[in-house]
């Protein structure tokens, strides 16, 4: 491990995060530039944004492998997002960059279906594209199938029908219609909204919250990993969302970890995106579109209602992380794809 300075603004600004990003990168390529040698495999993980540029000027000067692996695709995601300087000539440029390397690449890793037909529509050919999706550790996080959840207890939530959020609260994601479901449940006081986590919209949550008066709504703060099976684990069901411009660019990767805690699912978002599919193919939760609150009240005092169903759906979600997300999984392939490039040079 090769720590590189960098400024620390962190993620509460933007324009800290960007400088942030780009104290980052000359500090990378020049320890990268010393360390690396003839044949060696390198890959380049977003985030952050572009790091493939100055892997790739390295690796070319060095004679090594690159691969790229895709968590999000920039500048598409800002551009989508309304970040001024990813639109235009700019957000031009930055794309062509970025697809040289891409093309420069031996492959390219993506996360679905839908972000490999976004980066072979750039050009790229099939050879040169893998999808791998993400993962959860399936021994870290289990259903807990007898024992009580102790959080239940910690956090006053015993006897609730627990709706949970959990992860990062940022511009990728929809909250609008969580929002108006919790309104419209506010009479039924056995149901409690819970965000765990932090990010760009969690201070305009909170407001939200207290301006509407919402009672039924808590807020706690990212778990440590330790916790993980027990934070995962409390809530009835889940929620995710994702703005329907995001697909292609973005998978959430939460997913994953509620997978492995065998909890349903709501999915707010592109009813043909690729997260989607999955809950529709796996039959573990519900898809429902920006906006429909209604759907969502719906379905969440469906589930309440019938333990029997709750627990179908986390059976099925279990089965299909377990066959397909574990992390055992992503682990052989990413062993069998590095041992195939080790093997050419």
């Amino acid at each position: 491990m090769h720590r590189v300075w960098t400024s620390r603004f962190g993620r509460k600004s933007l324009t800290g995060r960007l400088v942030d990003y780009f104290t980052f990168y000359p500090w990378a390529f020049f320890v990268l530039f010393r360390i690396l040698r003839n044949g060696d495999v390198v890959v380049a993980k977003t985030d952050p944004p572009l790091i493939s540029i100055p892997v790739w000027i390295a690796v070319w000067l060095r004679g090594a492998v690159l691969v790229n692996w895709l968590q999000d695709l920039f500048p598409e995601v800002a551009a989508a997002l309304g970040v001024r300087a990813a639109r235009g000539i700019p957000g031009l440029l930055l794309a062509w960059m970025r697809d040289q390397t891409l093309k420069a690449a031996t492959v390219n890793v993506v996360l679905g279906s839908r972000m490999a037909a976004a980066i072979r529509r750039r050009g790229i050919s099939d050879e040169q594209v893998v999808v791998v999706p993400n993962w959860a550790d399936g021994e870290l996080i289990r259903p807990l199938l007898t024992e009580p959840n102790p959080l239940r207890l910690e956090w006053h939530l015993t006897g609730k029908f627990v709706v949970g959020y959990s992860g990062n609260l940022g511009r990728a994601h929809e909250f609008g219609t969580i929002l108006r479901a919790a309104e419209l449940l506010r009479n039924d006081h056995d149901i409690v909204f819970l965000f765990i986590g932090q990010g760009h919209q969690h201070a305009w949550l909170q407001a939200e919250v207290a301006r509407r008066r919402l009672n039924n709504v808590v807020f706690k703060p990212y778990q440590p990993r330790e916790r993980l099976r027990i934070s995962l684990t409390l809530p009835d069901v889940h929620l995710i969302s994702l703005l329907p411009e995001m697909e292609g660019y973005v998978v959430p990767s939460k997913f994953y970890g509620i997978a492995a805690a065998g909890c349903p699912v709501a999915f707010i978002g592109a009813s043909d995106g690729e997260l989607a599919e999955v809950i529709q193919r796996f039959q573990c939760g519900v898809v429902i579109k920006p906006c429909h609150s209604e759907e969502l009240v719906s379905f969440l005092r469906e589930l309440r209602d019938a333990p029997v169903l709750r627990a179908d759906f986390g059976r099925r979600i279990r089965i299909a992380f377990e066959e397909n997300y574990d992390r055992k999984h992503a682990i052989l392939t990413w062993q069998m794809l590095i041992g195939r490039f080790k093997t050419k040079t």
